[in-house]
């Protein structure tokens, strides 16, 4: 009843709203106690905050190179900017605190690469640093599943012996096909994830650089930027059947688009994150359980911190973005913060993201939620975590349900100001904290203790549904 009851409230409310004719300055902002209601600005001129990296147009082939880092001599006289050699702006989330980060803009000209082969790339990321890495046209591992099994591993072996209805329930798989999947998976492994180190730029060149099929781990390392690539389908051919997990069992992958683990000072800027032709959704069921052969688009984990992710599109996946892996502290603690801005999270099911521990910042990022039964929630409140979610837009289908934006993990609150929802024609303003306490119990608090001070100019929410879904993603950084 309870949810009910606020639904229909919600939706009443947000026809009843009509915003505004006329512009109203930049940062008018929603109160935070009011579920709907009118009073959110009007849109201001088309793309307020895109970066200053937005502003030229992309080159197609190898740009021209300079010594150090900063503007090239090409961007001086108004040519075609060199993207291996542009920095994170000042202040642009929490990639730029401190020193901010660089990458491998002042690589020497001997450590600039142009890759277009998987062999390719494993070599440049292997190769002094600091180093430029330029993605031209697709990048793919050149091998089939087939390629990677051994010890007499086939799927319809593995499905026979662990049957719930042969092995049961109560104990994870092990014996000799279990071995022989954790051989395969080594194999795959050792072929397709890739270590990104510390002072590197990888970028893609034109609008189709693609990279396919490959994990890239930036693991322990500090300054790593990547930009402008199309990230397809880096699906695992030996998912783990875990029937320990949860009531009735879960497949389990392992392999996301990009792994940011222990690492710090990391810009993830206009990618485009996708399954490719080979969507989770598509997966035969095996066991009554879904059958995902992907995990993360971009996970952050393992006691990363200062992390930014900006301009990207992400599109028809599962468990999109995860900030934090555990609930234990001991590693976590102070760390994890990460700035979430001008994405385009479209029709994807959850993690959007979902966080522990860190401090952050989802500001100005355009949700598409069309399909109620292909969506589970977006922003994941976990175990001491401190998000800010400030003039987001989220476009949702009729079915959808509002209070189903938040989930609670084990957190206590997040501070939600300024943010927008669209159901059907209207757009009103929405309180996504007492939307989610008015369904769901125990209710979450509103003040998660922390006021962003690094970020660009944030736009007004009612801006981003066009300036996003028109900047992010491969190809838009002008």
């Amino acid at each position: 009843m309870k949810r009910a009851v606020a639904l229909t409230t919600l939706l009443s409310l947000a026809i009843l709203a009509a915003p505004p004719a006329s512009a109203t300055a930049l940062g008018a902002g929603v109160p935070e106690t009011t579920a709907l209601g009118a009073g959110v600005p009007e849109t201001t001129a088309l793309g307020a905050g895109v970066p200053e990296t937005t502003a030229l147009a992309l080159s197609a082939d190898v740009p021209e190179t300079t010594a150090s880092g900063g503007t090239t001599s090409s961007e001086a006289a108004g040519r075609r900017p060199d993207l291996g050699r542009q920095t994170l702006p000042a202040n642009d989330g929490w990639a730029a605190e401190g020193p901010g980060t660089t990458g491998g803009a002042a690589a020497p000209a001997s450590n600039v690469h142009t890759v277009s082969t998987r062999t390719e790339l494993a070599t440049a990321l292997a190769a002094p640093s600091p180093k430029i890495i330029y993605v031209k046209g697709t990048v793919d591992t050149d091998r089939t599943c087939a390629d990677y099994a051994t010890g007499g591993y086939t799927l319809e072996a593995y499905l026979a012996a662990y049957d719930p209805a042969v092995w049961g329930r109560e104990t994870d798989p092990s014996g000799p096909l279990e071995d022989a999947r954790v051989a395969s998976a080594a194999r795959q492994t050792a072929h397709i994830r890739l270590k990104v180190g510390s002072g590197t730029t990888i970028v893609g060149l034109g609008k189709h650089a693609r990279i396919r099929g490959v994990n890239l781990h930036v693991d322990k390392v500090d300054n790593v930027i990547i930009r402008n690539i199309h990230f397809e389908d880096t699906a695992d051919c030996f998912p783990r059947w875990t029937p320990t997990d949860g009531a009735e069992g879960n497949w389990n992958s392992l392999y996301d688009n990009i792994s940011v683990t222990g690492s710090t000072h990391v810009w993830v800027d206009h990618n485009t994150f996708t399954d490719g032709d080979n969507p989770d959704s598509e997966q035969p069921p095996y066991f009554g359980r879904p059958y995902q052969v992907h995990d993360g688009q971009l996970d952050i984990t393992h006691a990363s911190n200062f992390v930014t992710a900006s301009w990207n599109r992400f599109s028809g996946h599962d468990k999109t973005m995860l900030i934090g892996s555990t609930n234990n502290p001991a590693n976590d603690t102070g760390k994890l913060n990460v700035t979430v801005h001008h994405n385009h999270f479209d029709n994807v099911l959850q993690r959007l993201p979902r966080v522990r521990f860190g401090q952050v910042h989802v500001y100005n990022n355009y949700y598409e939620i069309p399909d109620a039964s292909a969506f589970q929630y977006a922003l994941g409140v976990g175990v001491q975590s401190q998000i800010f979610a400030e003039n987001n837009f989220f476009r949702l289908g009729r079915a959808v349900d509002p209070s189903d934006l938040l989930y609670n993990w084990g957190g206590t609150a997040l501070t939600a100001r300024g943010n927008v929802l669209r159901v059907g024609g209207r757009v009103a303003p929405v309180d996504l904290v007492a939307v989610h306490n008015a369904a769901n119990d125990p209710d979450l608090g509103t003040d998660a203790g922390w006021t962003p001070v690094l970020h660009t100019a944030i736009e007004p929410a009612r801006a981003v549904d066009r300036s996003v879904s028109r900047h992010a993603g491969v190809g838009e950084i002008r």
